[in-house]
C-alpha cells in the first residue's frame, strides 16, 4: 500500500488562492467560531503546555491581522468530543 498523500497548510491555502482568483471569487473569510474551530486542536495542546487564552490571543494577533481575544477564544473553543464528532 502506497503512503498517503499530505500537502503543508501554506501550500494548500496558496493553492485555494490562486483557484478564488481564477475563478473571480473574493478570499475566503470565516467567522470567529469557524476560526477558533480550526485552530482547536493547537489551542489544547497549548493550553496542556501551560499556556493561557491570553497568551494564545497575543501570539494569534502578533503573527497576523486576525484580532481576538481570550474571551472569544474561550467562547469558541470546540473540545476535542465536538471536533471529532464532525469526522464520524
Amino acid at each position: 500500500m502506497g503512503s498517503r498523500k499530505t500537502y503543508p497548510l501554506e501550500e494548500a491555502l496558496q493553492a485555494q488562492s490562486a483557484l478564488r482568483t481564477l475563478a473571480g471569487l473574493e478570499p475566503e473569510t470565516f467567522p470567529v467560531e469557524a476560526f477558533v474551530g480550526m485552530v482547536s486542536d493547537e489551542i489544547e495542546q497549548l493550553r496542556k503546555q501551560g499556556h493561557t487564552d491570553e497568551e494564545i490571543a497575543r501570539v494569534i494577533g502578533a503573527s497576523s491581522k486576525i484580532e481576538i481575544t481570550a474571551k472569544e477564544i474561550a467562547e469558541n473553543y470546540a473540545s476535542p468530543e465536538r471536533r471529532h464528532a464532525r469526522h464520524e
